[in-house]
């Protein structure tokens, strides 16, 4: 199974089965320059110019005592866009257990089996009689092997039918399945999906917009995985928890909620390198330097640095997590003073410069060949394949600037422009490994000619980690595509394609 169209899929269900948040105001944290909170302009450009070399950063957003200092996108993403989160939802469901607990509706020492009754196994062995709320939070359920966390598979039922081999609260194994059980359990105590339940309590006083969250096929926020928001919202989660749940002089998260579900709460590792192997709490690691933190899949992290009193937000598409993490502590941490710094008007303007001009790197190469008026306007149909992809042609864009890619995708048609040393903004479709097409996607697309006979042209999914890169080689009758993204959960590369001309 190709990983490609698995992840789009994905991305349509995170779309389609999150509710939208009703009317609320945005509200932006207060902006201050570096300096003036303590921040070194020169230190944080050091980190900017050093996270650039790395494939893919998509946005980044320092805030120091409560002022956003330092923000920058790499085109085409951008501020009113939300991203995946992946794994840093869970953050946020935690957050709802923690609610839920406040209001009397459950409490971390109740047994998991409480609440599904209906969905137990004819004889539950005793460990998972013994399972609670407790160890669901903090990754200790006594699993071996990991439960499925597909949203058309993941129930209380398929859940409380894995076996539980160890005694829960001794054997740490990171499961997405226990999150969703976390939301489900809130869901049943409180009638509301945990979207829905955490809209009033955090959303709405946090002045979050525009999110969503993916449900399962009972209509049960995911829970570990699924949500979108922007990047300052994670700023914003992150400066909630660095004030110990208050906002605006009200308590909106309990205070020892916020410190129980950030410490220490089992061990995970022993790596002094690592900051995976310094303790989980509940859904969130702790890292080093005395911080802790939410993460997601393919580098999206909220950063708190309680001992700095600041927060770090991060999206990108990035193979290797800790490398980011690396940056922010060989960088960025040092770049963080005691006290206020005089005014460096030279390195804030370059500075500024630099997180002005951010983009996601282009495909390299010539604006036009000689190939494009040869092919311009014919199509290339291609043979059944597991990606649906049934015919490819190139138009000339509007007064010839451009190009227009056309695919048609299990009978359905995307026009997309393409960039050329710049980013093109439009909707594409893709289809599942089922054969079902995916509703539009958000995407941005660049290309250029390596050679005469090869265009390369890079899909940019900007609400998501996911780039796609394609090779179109075309040789006579034929075109040969090559796919690869940037990211996924398995190999990346696409099986190569031979369509012939019509």
């Amino acid at each position: 199974m190709n990983p490609f169209p698995r992840l789009c899929a994905y991305l349509t269900v995170a779309t389609a089965c999150g509710g939208a948040l009703l009317a609320a105001p945005a509200v932006s944290l207060p902006r201050s320059t570096p300096e003036s909170q303590g921040v070194s302009s020169a230190g944080v450009l050091e980190f900017v110019e050093a996270v650039d070399k790395i494939d893919a950063m998509h946005s980044f957003m320092l805030v120091r005592h409560g002022k956003v200092v330092a923000e920058g996108w790499w085109t085409p993403y951008n501020p009113d866009s939300p991203h995946v989160l992946f794994s840093l939802s869970k953050s946020f469901t935690s957050t709802a257990v923690g609610l839920a607990v406040a209001e009397g509706k459950l409490s971390v020492d109740d047994e998991v089996l409480k609440f599904f009754p209906e969905d137990a196994p004819a004889n539950p062995a005793a460990n998972l009689k013994n399972m609670r709320v407790r160890d669901l939070l903090t990754m200790s359920t006594g699993h071996q092997d990991e439960p499925s966390s597909a949203p058309d598979k993941v129930s209380a039922k398929s859940f409380l039918a894995q076996p539980v081999p160890h005694k829960p609260g001794t054997h740490f194994k990171y499961n997405t399945a226990a999150t969703f059980m976390q939301s489900a359990i809130v869901q049943k105590q409180t009638g509301l999906p945990v979207f829905d339940y955490l809209q009033p309590r955090l959303f709405a006083p946090l002045g979050i917009v525009g999110a969503s969250w993916a449900t399962n096929f009972q209509g049960i926020s995911l829970g570990g995985y699924g949500l979108k928001v922007r990047t300052e919202d994670i700023a914003k989660f992150g400066q909630l928890y660095l004030q110990k749940g208050k906002w605006n002089g009200k308590q909106l998260v309990p205070e020892a909620w916020v410190e129980t579900a950030t410490a220490k709460q089992v061990s995970n590792g022993s790596n002094p390198k690592s900051d995976w192997d310094q303790g989980y709490g509940f859904q969130f690691w702790r890292s080093r330097n005395g911080a802790f933190r939410g993460d997601g899949a393919f580098g999206q992290y909220c950063l708190v640095l309680p001992e700095q009193d600041a927060v770090i937000a991060i999206t990108s598409g990035v193979k290797d997590m800790q490398g980011v993490l690396n940056v922010v502590w060989d960088k960025l941490l040092p770049a963080m003073k005691p006290k206020a710094l005089s005014a460096d008007s030279a390195s804030r303007k370059k500075l500024e410069s630099k997180l002005a001009h951010l983009t996601v790197r282009r495909p390299e190469g010539a604006a036009t060949s000689p190939m494009a008026s040869k092919i311009s306007g014919r199509r290339f149909v291609f043979s059944d394949n597991e990606e649906k992809l049934e015919s490819l042609s190139l138009e000339p864009g509007s007064a010839g600037a451009n190009l227009i890619l056309v695919t048609r995708t299990a009978g359905k048609e995307s026009r997309l422009a393409l960039g050329s040393g710049d980013w093109k903004t439009g909707t594409i479709n893709y289809a599942t490994s089922v054969g079902a097409v995916t509703s539009p996607e958000p995407v941005a697309a660049s290309a250029a000619w390596a050679n005469d006979e090869t265009l390369v042209v890079k899909l940019c999914l900007y609400e998501s980690p996911f780039h796609l890169t394609l090779r179109l080689r075309f040789d006579g009758d034929t075109v040969t595509r090559d796919a690869e993204a940037n990211v996924g959960f398995g190999g990346t590369k696409r099986p190569q394609l031979i369509g012939r001309k019509e």
